[in-house]
């Protein structure tokens, strides 16, 4: 049971580290790491992109009829 409250607690300690670092990290900050790991990762996506390409079209339809929806809303 020891062992259960020690793993609870230090999955508490990261999750308020991570929440923490999440507040300090600029905007900034945040798109330079994504373009880091979209360079990094860059081959492996293009090599997948075949694979999800349907899928990605069809959350693309989804939405565009979504944002039509919205914009179709009339206003009170």
């Amino acid at each position: 049971m020891r062992g259960l409250r020690a793993l609870r607690e230090s999955g508490n300690t990261l999750q308020e580290a991570q929440t923490r670092l999440l507040h300090e990290t600029s905007i900034q900050n945040s798109m330079r790491q994504w373009l880091q790991l979209q360079s990094a990762f860059e081959w492996q996506l293009q090599q997948s992109a075949p694979l999800f390409e349907q899928e990605r079209r069809a959350a693309l339809v989804e939405l565009q009829a979504r944002l039509r929806r919205l914009g179709e809303r009339p206003t009170p």
